[in-house]
């Protein structure tokens, strides 16, 4: 008998920080508009340091769910539309979780 997590498409979640609110919007937008996520969480009121010590700026992070086979293009997608030299990109694997809604993941996103 298959196991019912057999069935569930490998997913992850995926980090990205923007510059702010605008930007959150515009890019968990267009990363949900192209199918490259079922949903993104934007968390406001994040404080970046810089690398120099110099200071830092007010940040969101989105908190992205999709196809682990997707990683490879949305990151491609973020690096495109992202505001930042360099964009953070972090992708954790899901491991388990609602199998409902992780039917709703694969069923939300792009082959």
């Amino acid at each position: 008998m298959e196991a019912a997590n057999d069935k569930i498409v490998p997913s992850i979640v995926v980090y990205v920080t923007v510059p702010n609110k605008d930007a959150g919007k515009k890019l968990a937008e267009s990363i949900v508009k192209e199918k490259l996520a079922a949903c993104v969480n934007r968390v406001p009121g994040m404080y970046r340091v810089s690398v120099s010590l110099a200071g830092g700026d007010s940040e969101e992070l989105l908190i992205i769910k999709t196809r682990k086979s997707l990683l490879d293009a949305l990151t491609e997608h973020v690096k495109a539309n992202h505001e930042y030299e360099v964009a953070e990109v972090i992708a954790l694997p899901i491991t388990g979780g609602s199998l409902p809604y992780l039917e709703w993941l694969k069923n939300s996103t792009r082959d």
